[in-house]
């Protein structure tokens, strides 16, 4: 899978080029905002801004001036849905490839695009999801094929990559546009300032003062293609650390698991850099360190770029994958901003100013809320007339080997009916204490993850060998986790927010929560569509199964859009 063309629309600038020229130059967006009664936002008072875009709390993060959101906006689009429609309109112009045929795929990356929709008090109002966005911006764009939206927190951009590559190495579509990005409203700060994982200053990943993250927002897109180009993406892996939904896992496991998945010890001499997620929070930079020196490439130059953009979420690993490739292709190592002294137990070949790169290759890691990690490697092509071996386009045959459905009243595994006399929520609390009972943190649990939970347990215990990966699709996102941690932010003179309602408005939460009750160290997915279409889903399953490595998953649509309405519908499959 190669690149075609690439846009980036941040703080810094509306280009790619705009973008990596700044960061060049060591100019960051970063800047420092103070409380909401006296804030001024870009340049703007806060009183011209929604009450939800303002914080009660100090804070720094690179945010977009008012100026520039205006110049983004499009009549009848989002905030979040122009930011990404203009971004994925320059490379998709700049690619020039015709969106409406029927081999081109948009895929979004995000972790909450239109959430600042949702209020609380009124009518349901499915905007706020983030299969509607993807819908209003592929339908702007002009595509005809369905829209994917990648949800997989902080892993979103990398898991989107990794998705498109399967789709296009599998033959059903041609070229892809992937666009990442995020927006930065009440929600995620309230939500970050509950973990107490902002720092009240200028990040400094992998430095030894380092005491936190700051947030940034931004769009990122890159148009893939089968067609050859000088870039492209040799190959990626996304691997779960099974240890904690919102820490990683101290030995990097997850981390570690996908750096040997895509054998980047086999490519250490050729390698110019590894870019890292680099939060500068304690536990992942730590985390990262360890995962990089088990998988024996700590002499290799890292770097990380959230002291220039901060952590812009669904856009992170898209906007850093474009960055790391323009530095490659400049001769460069970037900067790490804001490093300066080693701060974690592994010592690792870090600089904070501008380096000169000679390989060919770079690797670009991530990890996020849910234990999922991933890393993606590119390869950058200098010699001409190279032959590669003709991909297989051919599909791999699947059985299921165990299927179960649990709906708000009925619950049947391999067509036989499970008996139950509650329904609702109640019905999985039956089902639970009568099944399960040795996991007490379901209780704690969003009724999302519940019933995720109750299902992959009754499945499993039809089945002896623990799945390879967990691939979740649903249509309505975490909507009632997300509602109820808007309830606790929602008044800005009573704001309480709870850092356990929060995590749960990650939807790839519930992918976690399996893996880590299971003890799943491979894939951890999570896909939003506009429907339940078996056939597009389908085809996502059957790109993941050609995986060499792949032996068995459990995949399937768990939505929970309310107490009256909700579904499981999981099988337990294998590679014929």
């Amino acid at each position: 899978m190669y690149f075609l063309a690439d846009n980036i629309i941040s703080p810094l600038g509306n280009t790619t080029e705009q973008n990596y020229r700044a960061v060049e130059a060591g100019r960051s967006a970063l800047r420092h905002y103070p409380a909401a009664d006296a804030a001024v936002l870009g340049g703007c008072p806060a009183e011209t801004f929604p009450k939800d875009n303002v914080s009660s709390e100090p804070y720094v993060a690179a945010r977009f001036s008012a100026e520039q959101f205006h110049d983004i906006e499009i009549n009848g689009l989002t905030r979040f849905e122009a930011l990404a429609a203009r971004s994925a309109r320059q490379a998709i112009d700049q690619a020039g490839i015709d969106v409406s045929a029927p081999n081109v795929v948009f895929v979004l990356s995000t972790t909450k695009a239109n959430i600042d929709n949702l209020r609380t008090g009124e009518e349901p109002d499915e905007t706020f999801i983030p299969s509607v966005a993807a819908e209003h911006i592929a339908t702007y764009l002009g595509f005809t094929t369905k829209p994917l939206v990648v949800c997989n927190a902080c892993i979103s951009g990398v898991a989107a990559i990794i998705t498109t590559k399967r789709l296009l190495d599998a033959g059903f579509f041609d070229h892809a546009v992937v666009c990442g990005a995020d927006v930065l409203g009440r929600f995620f700060l309230s939500g970050f300032q509950s973990l107490k994982a902002l720092s009240p200053d200028e990040c400094r990943p992998f430095d030894i003062e380092r005491i936190g993250l700051n947030l940034g927002e931004a769009a990122a897109t890159i148009v893939f293609s089968t067609s050859r180009s000088r870039f492209r993406v040799e190959c990626g892996a996304i691997r779960n650390d099974a240890f904690h939904i919102s820490s990683p896992s101290k030995n990097g496991e997850g981390a570690y698991l996908a750096l040997q998945a895509i054998q980047a010890e086999t490519f250490h001499d050729d390698l110019s850099f590894i870019n890292a997620h680099g939060t500068a929070t304690m536990f992942n930079d730590q985390m990262e360190a360890v995962a990089i020196s088990r998988a024996g490439l700590s002499d290799v130059p890292v770097n990380g770029l959230k002291g220039f953009f901060g952590h812009t979420m669904g856009a992170a690993g898209i906007l850093e994958t474009i960055m790391s490739k323009e530095a490659l292709d400049h001769g460069q190592i970037l900067a790490t901003r804001g490093f300066e002294e080693t701060g974690t137990s592994v010592t690792l070949n870090l600089a904070s100013v501008n380096r000169t790169a000679s390989n060919k290759r770079f690797i670009k890691m991530i990890s996020g809320f849910g234990g999922g990690n991933a890393a993606v490697l590119v390869h950058r092509e200098d010699e001409e007339g190279i032959s590669f071996a003709k991909i297989d386009h051919s599909e791999c045959k699947i059985n299921t080997l165990h299927h179960i459905i649990v709906n708000s009243h009925t619950v049947t595994l391999d067509q036989e009916p499970i008996t139950c006399h509650d329904c609702g929520q109640n019905l999985l609390v039956e089902l639970y204490k009568q099944n399960i009972r040795d996991y007490p943190k379901f209780y704690k649990m969003d009724p999302l993850c519940r019933l995720g939970l109750v299902a992959s347990d009754l499945l499993l215990q039809a089945e002896s060998d623990i799945p390879q990966a967990v691939i979740i699709f649903n249509h309505s996102s975490s909507s009632q986790a997300d509602r109820s941690f808007w309830a606790t932010v929602s008044d800005p003179n009573e704001s309480f927010p709870s850092p356990a309602h929060f995590v749960y408005t990650l939807p790839n939460i519930v992918a976690g929560e399996i893996a880590m009750r299971h003890g799943i160290h491979g894939e951890t997915s999570f896909y939003i569509l506009p429907d339940r279409d078996e056939h597009f889903i389908n085809k996502i399953v059957n790109s993941i199964c050609r995986e060499k490595d792949f032996v068995n998953a459990l995949v399937g649509w768990i939505d929970y859009p309310d107490d009256e309405h909700y579904l499981a519908d999981l099988s337990y499959i294998n590679k014929a």
